[in-house]
């Protein structure tokens, strides 16, 4: 699992979409990246003193898990669950001047108080991408990640942001296996067949969501590849205000799929992967932030004073 995760990480459009620009970019880049997630999430995430580990198991009414082998067995499995998502986190690199921007320098201008900051645009792309991997496709995974932004910031950790729906793409629900089409590269018509019936993720995403998509709030669906012909008029006529996607394959015909409207595709902002059009590194902020659920936020000026912070645990 982890080997493929790390393939397709290294070869999705972000990643290639920078060794095009960079043609000296190389696999190199993508480790070092990879590197930098797994020392970053180590810190958030992994107790590196047992006995502190342990202590914080009793506390929440966990002390069967303190006893090997289910203890051992535990720490390696978020070990494993680091490196994994370390490795998906990679395929969307933190890089100076790259992220999701408008195609033109005029429309960036126009609408760039619209936009999402890039730290936010690549976690929601991260969440897309770990759906990806959920695919029934066996060719190639696409995940879709629906938000969308209130007026007001009353939102359970997310700031102004809420969750709206989400998907991959995937045969019908209710199907079992071989019901479909399901053929590998070298059977090109009956893979060609597939596309009939793989309902995409974009499609998913927009018929399995939680939560209305308001017209007069700012939605947005962030989408690990280019959507096909079939989709830019459903996210458009869904009321999606912004899309965040990868524009390898735009304007390409492949199979029986085609990506040729997203180009033309108008009343809807268009965030790309891409060089930054202004060609300098616009700064977000000047506050300080921190992370709370994964979405940037200002650090309050009480917090600031006690950086280092302390988890209380009962006598046991």
């Amino acid at each position: 699992m982890m080997q493929f995760v790390e393939e397709t990480s290294y070869k999705c459009d972000f990643i290639q979409k920078m060794a095009k620009t960079f043609p000296d970019t190389n696999i190199d880049f993508y480790s070092k990246c990879r590197q930098e997630r797994i020392k970053e999430y180590e810190l958030l995430f992994f107790v590196s003193n047992e006995e502190l580990h342990k202590q914080i198991l009793m506390t929440i009414g966990l002390e069967n898990l303190c006893e090997n082998p289910y203890f051992s067995n535990l720490r390696q499995n978020m070990k494993d669950l680091i490196l994994l998502l370390a490795t998906v986190a990679s395929s969307v690199p933190i890089c100076k001047h790259y992220g999701f921007y408008c195609d033109k320098t005029e429309q960036s201008n126009e609408i760039y108080n619209q936009s999402l900051p890039q730290e936010i645009a690549r976690h929601c792309m991260v969440q897309a991408r770990l759906l990806a991997y959920r695919t029934e496709d066996h060719k190639i995974g696409v995940g879709a990640v629906i938000w969308a932004e209130k007026k007001s910031q009353n939102c359970d950790g997310t700031g102004m942001m809420y969750f709206v729906g989400c998907g991959y793409n995937a045969f019908p629900v209710g199907s079992e296996y071989a019901d479909f089409p399901n053929m590998d590269d070298k059977q090109k018509d009956r893979e060609i067949r597939k596309f009939r019936y793989i309902v995409h993720a974009e499609q998913n995403a927009l018929t399995f969501r939680c939560q209305e998509i308001k017209p007069e709030e700012k939605s947005m669906i962030f989408v690990t590849k280019c959507p096909c012909d079939e989709c830019v008029p459903l996210i458009k006529g869904a009321g999606i205000k912004q899309i965040y996607t990868g524009d390898i394959d735009v304007g390409r015909k492949k199979a029986d799929i085609s990506y040729m409207r997203f180009g033309e595709l108008e009343g809807v902002s268009k965030f790309t992967w891409q060089l930054n059009p202004a060609g300098t590194c616009v700064l977000e902020r000047n506050e300080p932030e921190s992370r709370e659920n994964g979405v940037v936020r200002p650090i309050p000026p009480n917090e600031e004073m006690h950086p280092h912070k302390k988890l209380c645990l009962g006598n046991h």
